[in-house]
């Protein structure tokens, strides 16, 4: 990064990695990783935890823990399985879901642009049970516990002429959840984590933030209860891609003379252009699926 040029992610991982080739020690992160070589799933947590460390990441404290799978570009169920299996690991662990809890879950972004369409299509592939529990009981699922799912597909303000928050809030506050799981479509600074990533944090979400568009977020601060964000790049800024294209040249100039390159180079409208995969259309469908899977298999049951 060179000058005021501002590589655009919502991946907390990408912003860590940042600090780390300017070799700068951010007090108050702290960063775990792991990798399954037998699943080729490689795990990284980052743990926010204090104020300071908040200031310097530019994002709230708490833990952000990021999946990266190549193989989540390749139709392959059996290895997608395997991610689902992954995702309900981490969201038992967040949400302590050994105790019966009513969960409403968000589908954020626009069903009718592809590359935003994420959260809708998860929440369309969702075990929806909490109007059959109400009606019925728990014995029309022969359980004796079991976790009460919701879902919302919400649109966009160009839509609906409504705040995403606004009508989350009075959903909320009419239904009385335990928790809100919000999914959205993110932006990466790097094009080898699109559609191959998933973040998953307990901080909740900011709808809009893939293409820049920030809007009132999706929080515990905001909806007074428990918020957990998932999303998946599915965009690059193109002025990234420009960027990155010209690393190794940028590389032999000094901070002034990078800074005059980029700011010739790089166009004012590439800042509000973005970049996906061709197919896309066809990749949301499956990581979609396997969200939503991942969600099913962590809300299949309350633990006795």
């Amino acid at each position: 990064m060179a000058g005021n040029y501002k590589i655009r992610t919502d991946l907390a991982l990408e912003t860590t990695e940042r600090f780390t080739e300017e070799n700068v020690e951010v007090r108050g992160v702290e960063i775990q990783e792991n990798y399954d070589e037998e699943k080729d799933i490689k795990t990284t947590t980052v743990r926010i935890t204090t104020e300071n460390g908040a200031r310097t990441m530019g994002r709230p404290q708490g833990t952000y823990i990021t999946i990266e799978a190549p193989g989540l570009s390749v139709h392959d169920e059996d290895y997608h399985r395997e991610i689902s299996g992954e995702i309900a690991r981490h969201l038992r662990k967040l949400l302590h879901l050994e105790k019966e809890q009513s969960i409403l879950v968000v589908g954020l972004g626009n069903s009718a642009i592809t590359a935003d369409s994420l959260g809708p299509h998860v929440v369309e592939n969702l075990n929806i049970t909490r109007h059959m529990i109400r009606e019925y009981g728990l014995q029309s699922f022969g359980k004796e516990k079991m976790h009460r799912t919701s879902g919302i597909i919400p649109g966009v303000m160009a839509q609906t002429g409504m705040e995403t928050s606004e009508i989350i809030q009075g959903i909320v506050a009419e239904t009385k959840p335990d928790v809100v799981i919000a999914i959205d479509a993110l932006a990466a600074r790097s094009t080898r984590r699109l559609n191959r990533t998933i973040q998953i944090t307990d901080t909740g979400i900011n709808p809009g933030s893939g293409v820049g568009n920030h809007r009132t977020g999706l929080t515990e601060e905001n909806l007074q209860v428990k918020v957990i964000g998932i999303g998946v790049p599915t965009v690059v800024d193109a002025a990234t891609i420009v960027h990155d294209s010209m690393a190794h040249l940028l590389e032999a100039l000094d901070e002034t003379e990078q800074k005059e390159f980029l700011e010739e180079m790089i166009a004012p409208n590439l800042h509000t252009m973005f970049v996906t995969p061709k197919d896309v259309d066809e990749t949301i469908k499956y990581l979609s699926f396997t969200i939503s899977e991942g969600l099913n298999i962590a809300f299949e049951e309350a633990d006795e």
